[in-house]
């Protein structure tokens, strides 16, 4: 379960001589957006209503250059306690260095995750958990509300190859990979991993939170 790299870090290391010739490709881990909403410190619904380039501390260099992306902010499912109010998003200029392309023109609904720099930044890129709103599923913005965190201290396993099998009793196999050849199958789209009153996880779809103890509990 691979975690993403803080941009500020990510900044840090191209001061590195010779990082920038090594930096040519942003490279994500597989990650269910439950791993990704669990990793993430903000998580918000806004629309992005203007865009600027801008240059950390003055710095020339165009490695280090970011988009400053405008919000509206319509809804904030996860950051309460570290931001009141978002009024602007920071990801690189380019994509190899894991920045992402939105729509500027205030039409598009996101579905944006991020962390937190230590200047008070928010931070996105290609491997957090970012979606037009539209494209979102019913049962994924359900689970954005509660049965994500209800879930963040299970681990989900993402499985490759057969055999492949739980190691733990908090663990959810997660088989989108291995069955749709795809991140964004069945599993990613409908099934939040959640902790069960006996402290093992399952995979739960649709519907209230879980209240009794069933491997799976789908809606009709």
């Amino acid at each position: 379960m691979g975690v993403p790299v803080p941009t500020e870090l990510l900044l840090l290391l191209l001061l590195t001589p010779g990082f920038q010739e090594a930096a040519e490709a942003c490279s994500c881990s597989p990650a269910h957006p439950q791993q990704q909403f669990c990793h993430s410190e903000i998580v918000i619904r806004a629309k992005i209503s203007g865009e600027k380039i801008v240059s950390p501390g003055n710095n020339s260099s165009p490695y280090m250059k970011l988009i400053q992306y405008e919000i509206k902010l319509i809804k904030m499912f996860k950051g309460f306690e570290k931001v009141k109010d978002i009024q602007y998003v920071y990801t690189p200029v380019f994509s190899s260095l894991c920045g992402i392309q939105l729509d500027s023109s205030n039409k598009v609904q996101y579905l944006l995750s991020g962390n937190m720099l230590s200047d008070g930044k928010v931070s996105i890129g290609l491997c957090d958990f970012i979606e037009s709103w539209d494209d979102l599923s019913m049962s994924q913005k359900k689970n954005l509300n509660y049965r994500y965190q209800m879930g963040c201290d299970c681990r989900i396993a993402t499985c490759y190859t057969v055999p492949c099998s739980t190691t733990m009793e908090n663990e959810c196999l997660w088989t989108d990979w291995l069955m749709d050849n795809s991140l964004a199958g069945e599993q990613a789209r409908q099934f939040a991993c959640i902790k069960r009153s006996d402290g093992s996880c399952s995979w739960y779809r649709g519907g209230a939170p879980p209240e009794k103890d069933f491997l799976d509990i789908s809606d009709p």
